[in-house]
């Protein structure tokens, strides 16, 4: 399971947490320009925008979770297991399979306005990259520096949503999620009033009470719920500093620790990593369960014309830094 969020100083930001029990041997990987994106049922893409993001590497692939291109746009695959549906082929439709989803809208698209224009002729289909790695069941959110949406491919077809609080996690689907919000419109950041009764002399004990009511369990549900009040009311300076630290706050509120969620007898759901990318400046910032220190790739330090992939394993050892 996991969430991901949108954030907007100076810049925007976008990134997401990958929970899961297991890693696949995920790697920063940069994909220039000239690298050719062969897809299984629609023309080769040989050029297209440089794109940088978490990725599995299968026979020279990137199949990423995550990723942001060269001009702002980003996207992230989130579980949605059980909804998810996906199709055959279909003629007059651009057939682009699940795992090719993230370099198809990446390599051409800008904007979100540009990659509505062409997931309005997709059909998501149910080819997966090969054996050993089936489909996976993922639900998506696009987003520039000034808007996002929501994309789930269900048996009754294919759902775009307009995303106002740049916040994913996973079950139910999106339009739930959101009637979900008028839960919680009574919660605020500020000190409660009484409003229980003027008969009784009712009194705020302690500070933050005005947030009471907001879930803290690891539901896909709440952290929903949690991560879009975070975000909505988060308040830092617009340098670069303060806004990535803001942003792994924000998704620290969602974070899951080993032992809160077990999956399987001894295994546990944890926080693998934690990603947040400066859209405009084509920054990949990461932090991992055991690491907490920031690390960071720059897609504009690589050379963007090249055709060779080019992949930073993550650093999962912590360096403390000791004072004395």
């Amino acid at each position: 399971m996991c969430t991901a969020a949108t954030y907007k100083t100076k810049d925007g930001y976008f990134g997401r947490t990958l929970d899961y029990e297991f890693s696949y041997g995920d790697e920063i990987t940069i994909t220039p320009r000239n690298y050719q994106f062969n897809f299984r049922n629609t023309e080769s893409m040989n050029t297209h925008y440089a794109i940088i993001g978490m990725a599995y590497v299968a026979g020279n692939y990137p199949l990423y979770y995550d990723a942001i291109n060269e001009k702002g746009l980003g996207i992230a695959g989130l579980n949605f297991v059980g909804n998810a549906a996906y199709n055959k082929p279909v003629e007059n439709k651009t057939n682009i399979a699940q795992f090719e989803l993230i370099p198809w809208i990446l390599g051409q698209c800008s904007t979100v306005k540009d990659a509505k224009a062409l997931l309005d002729n997709i059909n998501i289909i149910d080819t997966p990259f090969n054996a050993e790695l089936p489909l996976a069941q993922l639900h998506w959110i696009i987003s520039d520096k000034d808007e996002a949406i929501t994309v789930e491919s269900m048996a009754d077809g294919l759902h775009i949503y307009d995303n106002p609080v740049g916040i994913l996690t996973n079950n139910p689907p999106f339009n739930i999620q959101m009637f979900s919000l008028n839960n919680y419109m009574n919660l605020s950041p500020k000190n409660p009033e009484n409003k229980f009764s003027d008969k009784l002399p009712l009194h705020p004990y302690s500070r933050g009470m005005g947030a009471i009511g907001l879930p803290g369990d690891l539901s896909s549900a709440s952290r929903f719920a949690k991560a879009a009040f975070t975000k909505m009311n988060s308040v830092s300076g617009d340098s670069e500093e303060e806004s990535v630290s803001q942003f792994f706050h924000i998704l620290g509120s969602v974070d899951q620790q080993r032992g809160c969620c077990e999956v399987h007898d001894g295994k546990y759901e944890i926080t693998i990593y934690t990603s947040c990318c400066n859209l405009d400046k084509g920054i990949y910032y990461y932090t991992t369960y055991n690491n907490h220190q920031i690390s960071a790739v720059d897609m504009h330090r690589e050379n963007l014309d090249s055709d060779k992939l080019v992949r930073y394993p993550i650093i999962l050892n912590q360096n403390i830094n000791f004072q004395n």
